[in-house]
């Protein structure tokens, strides 16, 4: 559906994508993870066609949006970051003034804003000046100005900042469902959760790099150790610990101890292991790595602004 070749895009002495290559599929739900700053929001004002980039092309379903031909534009639809509503406009006049921006007219444009309307379910204040929503509602109202023209691909820039939980998962519903009926959506966010639910894959960006690239399988893969088993000390004698060490990294921890299980080891050789140790399994916690532990893993823990 989309095809990026080494995109590089800069503002003044700031290069924020940096020679990025990236294939989507058609019917992906295709997830960019990552930090603030890290890119996402610029790769997707290219995609959109807000900005020209300074190196690199993009193709859509084959034709180069170079020049936006008018098939092209047709076939985006956009959720910005920033809500991009007149508040001072009812929800109609909204999606009406959008609507005829793509060229649609008539009973089609009329039976467009109805569906998208239930859609969000906002039907019951389509009348509503939009400066009376909630945050919710007008994020909601957003993705439905976005899907009037009934796009192949849907680019949705941290569409849910600032959301309340029951518009949240209204939009992961409505999302969840377009992309199951064979819209592409690309989806950038930097809450772990939220790719972990939607997407089938996921690229990892930071500093206008992919770090990584995958499904969450193939991602989790990447992490030094696969899982992690921690235990209360108890007094356990050197010995005995030292015998755990052979399945991983040992490490201890005030009180506990950790092992890191090593590429291949099987859980059920650590616990007989422990068993004949004289350990009952509730002594341990297994934990499995998950997508912020590998996101901490490549981008760093420090707070950046």
């Amino acid at each position: 559906m989309l095809q990026l070749d080494h995109l590089t895009q800069r503002y003044g002495a700031l290069t924020a994508l940096n020679d990025v290559s990236l294939t989507i599929g058609r019917g992906e739900f295709f997830g960019l993870l990552g930090p603030n700053g890290a890119g996402k929001s610029t790769l997707m004002s290219l995609v959109a066609g807000l900005r020209e980039p300074a190196a690199g092309t993009l193709r859509l379903d084959g034709v180069a949006l170079a020049g936006r031909p008018a098939e092209v534009v047709r076939a985006i639809g956009f959720v910005p970051q920033s809500v991009a509503l007149y508040e001072d406009l009812t929800a109609d006049e909204n999606l009406g003034l959008y609507g005829r921006l793509y060229g649609l007219a008539g009973r089609k444009l009329a039976a467009r804003i109805d569906a998208c309307l239930d859609a969000v379910q906002l039907t019951d204040r389509r009348r509503h000046a939009v400066k009376t929503y909630s945050g919710g509602m007008q994020r909601r109202l957003n993705l439905a100005a976005s899907l009037l023209h009934e796009p192949k691909l849907l680019l949705c820039d941290e569409p849910t900042v600032g959301v309340d939980p029951q518009s949240r998962n209204a939009i992961f519903d409505l999302l969840e469902r377009l992309n199951r009926d064979g819209l592409t959506v690309i989806y950038s966010t930097h809450y772990m959760e939220e790719a972990t639910r939607l997407c089938s894959r996921i690229g990892i960006i930071d500093h206008g790099r992919i770090l990584a690239l995958g499904t969450l399988d193939e991602l989790l893969a990447q992490l030094p150790a696969a899982e992690v088993v921690s235990f209360a000390r108890n007094g356990a004698p050197a010995p005995a610990l030292a015998a755990l060490a052979r399945f991983g990294t040992l490490r201890e921890r005030d009180e506990r101890c950790e092992v890191l299980l090593a590429p291949g080891v099987r859980l059920a050789d650590f616990f007989a292991a422990t068993q004949a140790a004289g350990w009952p399994d509730r002594a341990f916690t297994l934990k499995r790595p998950t997508l912020e532990d590998l996101f901490l893993h490549l981008t760093g823990k420090t707070l950046r602004e």
